[in-house]
This record gives structure tokens, C-alpha cells and sequence, in this order.
């Protein structure tokens, strides 16, 4: 309670009490600590490569490349470096995961021009493999 317990009821209550603020300020930081627990679950977890203000990624043995041509508009998917389609990347990423290796990551390198759709069916198909920590291949700004 603030003010004084006795004396003349004339005095100025010059004490504030901070309790109830505290006490809001405590129910409040619950509410965001839970909301955004739901928030990011949802979201998709992607491993950035080393940029500028990013974190460098693990040497991977699924290095995918996908590249459009300027000129024909022609579209390749590399294989850590060899020319390579779906069905192989598939079959690769089985033989991987056969012989025990866990933790496996992928690596995504795709043109500027690649559309965003193709970018993601190549997340999708690595994914319906059973990689699930991939990181998306960027030119550092710095």
C-alpha cells in the first residue's frame, strides 16, 4: 500500500509502488516467450552459408548446383560438380544415408535467374529424402 500507516491524512504520498508494474511486465514477457515458440516452429529452418553477417556450413557430401544458361535458357542440375538429374540426386542421397552417415546436410547453389518454384521443388525432393538441414549456396556482400 502506498503512503504512510499513520500521521496526518494531509501528507503527500511521495512512494510509488512498482509491484503491479512488475508483476505486468512479467505475465507479458510469458506471453511472448510462448507465442513465439508456435511462431517459429511453423516457420521454415533453413542453414545459411557464410555471407557477410552469416555463419559458415559444414563440408557437405550433397553439393547441389542449378544453373540456367543466358543464352538458351536451359536448365542443369549438378551433382557435386558432375552433370546430374532428380532420379540420380534421389538414388545419391540413399546411398549416402546406406552408409551411415548422419547429420547429413545439403547444399543449394541456384542461378539468380532460377524461378523461385524450382528452388523449392529441389528443397522438396532433398527433404522427401530425408535430409533436412540444407543451406542455400549466396555470393558474399562483403
Amino acid at each position: 500500500m502506498a503512503g504512510k500507516s499513520g500521521g496526518d491524512s494531509d501528507d503527500v504520498i511521495s512512494d510509488i509502488n512498482v509491484t503491479p508494474l512488475v508483476d505486468i511486465m512479467l505475465c507479458l514477457l510469458v506471453i511472448f516467450m510462448v507465442t513465439t515458440s508456435y511462431v517459429v516452429a511453423d516457420s521454415l529452418k533453413v542453414d545459411l552459408p557464410e555471407a557477410a553477417t552469416g555463419d559458415s556450413t559444414e563440408p557437405s557430401v550433397v553439393m547441389i548446383t542449378f544453373t540456367v544458361e543466358k543464352d538458351t535458357g536451359a536448365r542443369q542440375l549438378f551433382l557435386n560438380g558432375e552433370k546430374s538429374d532428380e532420379t540420380k540426386l534421389r538414388a545419391h542421397i540413399k546411398k549416402v544415408k546406406a552408409e551411415g552417415k548422419k547429420d547429413l546436410q545439403a547444399v543449394i547453389a541456384a542461378d539468380k535467374t532460377a524461378s523461385h518454384g524450382e528452388v523449392i521443388h529441389l528443397i522438396d525432393v532433398v527433404k522427401q529424402e530425408g535430409i533436412v538441414k540444407f543451406a542455400l549456396n549466396i555470393e558474399s556482400g562483403a
